[in-house]
């Protein structure tokens, strides 16, 4: 049981991950074009290893 709802908490926070990475894209866009870079592709690998682990 618990696992289940480990599971589905992993997925809930890669897919809130990904719409918030898509919402921040023109806020990163603006970043990079001053030269500073978001690290949400860090935050997005890392979930998605933590959801990956949880797969059976």
């Amino acid at each position: 049981m618990i696992s289940r709802v480990y599971h589905a908490t992993m997925f809930a926070l890669y897919q809130l991950c990904i719409v918030a990475g898509i919402l921040a894209m023109p806020v990163a866009i603006a970043a990079r074009q001053a030269g500073v870079t978001l690290p949400i592709h860090r935050l997005l690998s890392n979930v998605e290893d933590a959801y990956e682990a949880t797969q059976p």
